[in-house]
């Protein structure tokens, strides 16, 4: 008789969606076959040569191979804090108001250790990136998992699980623009959630990783624009997708003092900091010139609008996004009934083009995939020929 060794921290994770995807992709490119990947997202984009400059430059001080700042050097805060008064018009203490972190991802997984007890529920929205729903399950929280149907009902569901949930919710997880659906919401919305926050005692958590990948003319709020909000939200920020820097690991924290202390203490038992080098090249990526920023959000408008142009075509519909690097998509009405994991297992079986299940952003996601611009505009055109192809086999037999 087999007994079960797993822990207790490993047992409350489901199975990973993505590893049987992910599984047949390296089986694939191992045997030679052209895999045109539009599932993770991993920008192929270079980071900006003065960022690459400033690494070189650092990293060929002796001293800089030290330990460094688990929070964080003080002049990459500094320079956080310079980005959110020019973006934002929010004056932020860099000495108690940022945090830097390991990524956006540790940052949140270390806030979740931080303020979450067991038993703990946890309001988040479903789908949206697993780090939001696991880093608190991991840390012995219930998540309830709100849809989002548009800004309005998803705050009334907040509302509603707050009165009627036992124990009373103690955290709401924020997401806008949102990975995986890039639903984007306007201020007012933030307003209402820190109304929300304070009349039912809730931790905001913010996740703001998408800031300056938007295509339309108002790019995204910030939470801490609204008044009051640093009483009772933290936002997260990255320099993965906005400096096409995700390899370095670069994220922060920013917003009320109470939380920033509560997430420094844990990340003080746990790291040492970034490698000095990479924070001070994030300084010079935030104060540096900034048209690489720019270049960026118009190579993922090209790509967006081709994937669209392109799939459209081919008979796979997929509504326009808004914002970020993904498109979030409807499964073809003939696939459907295969579900998410299938239909990609499918797609990547017979066109070699791989996406992400929507059922690993959560179930309500089982319906949908996620497509990532990570390719250029002639691969994702060569994608849209390879699904054309499959389309139309399945409907002469059908």
């Amino acid at each position: 008789m087999s007994v079960d060794q797993s822990f207790y921290r490993e047992k409350r994770l489901p199975p990973y969606v993505f590893a049987e995807v992910n599984r047949l992709k390296l089986e694939y490119r191992h045997q030679g076959r052209d895999i045109i990947d539009l599932g993770m997202g991993n920008p192929d984009l270079p980071p900006a040569a003065h960022i690459v400059d400033k690494l070189k430059e650092v990293a060929g001080d002796p001293r800089a191979h030290r330990y460094s700042a688990s929070q964080g050097v003080p002049s990459l805060r500094k320079a956080l804090a310079r980005y959110y008064q020019r973006r934002f018009h929010v004056d932020l203490d860099p000495d108690q108001e940022v945090c830097v972190t390991l990524g956006s991802k540790e940052g949140l997984a270390n806030l979740a250790q931080a303020v979450t007890a067991p038993g703990d529920v946890i309001l988040c929205p479903d789908p949206s990136y697993p780090i939001h729903m696991f880093g608190f399950i991991i840390a012995g929280a219930s998540v309830r998992p709100l849809a989002f149907h548009s800004p309005e009902d998803f705050l009334r569901q907040a509302a509603h699980a707050c009165r009627h949930s036992i124990p009373a919710p103690s955290v709401l997880i924020l997401n806008f623009p949102s990975n995986p659906t890039a639903q984007v919401v306007d201020l007012d919305f933030y307003r209402e959630a820190v109304a929300l926050a304070k009349r039912e005692n809730l931790i905001l958590i913010s996740d703001l990783a998408y800031s300056e990948i938007y295509f339309e003319d108002s790019p995204p709020p910030s939470i801490l624009q609204v008044e009051g909000a640093r009483d009772v939200a933290v936002e997260f920020t990255s320099m993965s997708k906005t400096y096409s820097m995700p390899g370095w690991r670069i994220g922060f924290a920013a917003g009320s003092k109470r939380l920033i202390h509560a997430l420094k203490r844990v990340k003080s038992y746990l790291d040492y900091g970034a490698f000095t080098p990479i924070q001070i090249a994030a300084v010079a990526a935030l104060d540096g010139p900034q048209d690489h920023v720019a270049e960026v959000r118009a190579i993922y408008k090209a790509r967006r609008d081709v994937m669209v142009e392109s799939f459209g075509r081919a008979g796979f519909y997929i509504p326009t996004p808004p914002a970020t690097m993904f498109a979030w998509a409807p499964i073809p009405e003939a696939y459907r009934e295969l579900g998410s994991v299938e239909f990609s297992k499918q797609l990547l079986e017979r066109t070699g083009v791989a996406v992400a299940p929507g059922l690993g952003f959560g179930e309500r996601g089982d319906g949908f995939v996620r497509l990532a611009m990570v390719e250029n505009e002639q691969r994702i055109r060569q994608a849209a020929r390879n699904l054309k192809g499959m389309f139309l086999a399945q409907a002469k037999a059908s």
